[in-house]
């Protein structure tokens, strides 16, 4: 007789419909039809060489190999769906490691954790600073949040929130130095902003004036050192709507402006095909999401 192991379905059935005695419960428990337990049934007993059970006026009874078959497998199913369980649960705990840029988690994920900490208390977020994609495949990186045209080939990627663009200052600054009544009062201010794609020129190209004869301080490698600049008063910065609204909602930076342009570039949570829907990336994903719609909203 070959050692290889009968058919999982065909356990499985003759488990349900043993511990029953009634193919009917056994196949609503499985969630397939009364023809695919009699069927999966039929070939466990033509590969054991034996029948299971005694179907006798309209009542199932279990043979003595049926008998013999049940208890250790009963205990044996058991014991599977506890290791499955108990897998599934250390994946909703533990630590969760993030990648993203460090103006990112700087202006908009590190000061929102202690909700998502409040909300999932087993997950330890664990950031992962980096201006690099991340290359799933080494490992060590379960999620990544991040800013571009959402190209990421072979990934899961969902898009998360878009941004405007529009200058930000301190509120002291706009006080205490020359009225910025219009845009091209913004010549007597040093300008400055990251290092991205887009900048100033959009922005003057929406307000209608040319940039040519504006005061521009270097531009900065991270987003989080413009905030600081304009919080702090050196000039003016060039913001991002969802990087600057929590200094804008606390007063640190106002708007002297309505005008706002649309970014080309969006923010997108990424991550392994595999990964996805894994309970502690996809509690994070939907924690994150719920958040940006809130960012958005207010």
């Amino acid at each position: 007789m070959s050692k290889a192991l009968p058919s999982l379905n065909g356990l499985r059935a003759f488990e349900a419909a043993a511990r029953h005695l009634n193919f009917t419960r056994a196949a609503e428990e499985l969630n397939v039809t009364q023809a695919a337990v009699s069927h999966q049934i039929k070939g466990l007993e033509e590969r054991l060489g034996q029948p299971l059970f005694r179907r006798l006026n309209r009542k199932l009874l279990l043979t003595d190999a049926g008998q013999t078959l049940l208890a250790p497998m009963s205990q044996a199913l058991g014991l599977m769906v506890e290791a499955v369980a108990s897998i599934e649960g250390d994946d909703a705990a533990g630590m969760l490691t993030v990648s993203t840029l460090g103006s990112i988690a700087a202006n908009w994920l590190v000061p929102r954790l202690g909700r998502f900490r409040a909300s999932h208390p087993d997950i330890e977020v664990r950031i992962a600073i980096s201006d690099d994609l991340v290359d799933f495949s080494e490992g060590g990186v379960d999620v990544a949040l991040r800013y571009g045209m959402g190209d990421y080939p072979g990934l899961r990627v969902v898009p998360m929130m878009t941004e405007d663009l529009f200058p930000v200052c301190s509120p002291g600054m706009l006080e205490g130095g020359p009225p910025l009544n219009e845009p091209a009062d913004l010549r007597h201010y040093t300008l400055f902003h990251d290092n991205m794609s887009e900048g100033w020129p959009e922005w003057f190209a929406a307000a209608g004036v040319s940039g040519g004869e504006f005061t521009h301080a270097p531009v900065f490698p991270h987003f989080h050192l413009v905030v600081r600049s304009a919080i702090i008063g050196d000039g003016v910065g060039l913001g991002r709507s969802q990087l600057v609204a929590d200094d804008l909602a606390s007063g640190r930076l106002v708007k002297p402006f309505e005008i706002s342009v649309p970014s080309s570039w969006a923010y997108y949570i990424v991550s392994a095909p595999g990964y996805a829907n894994r309970p502690k990336v996809k509690a994070f994903r939907e924690w994150a999401l719920e958040q940006a719609k809130n960012n958005s909203e207010n």
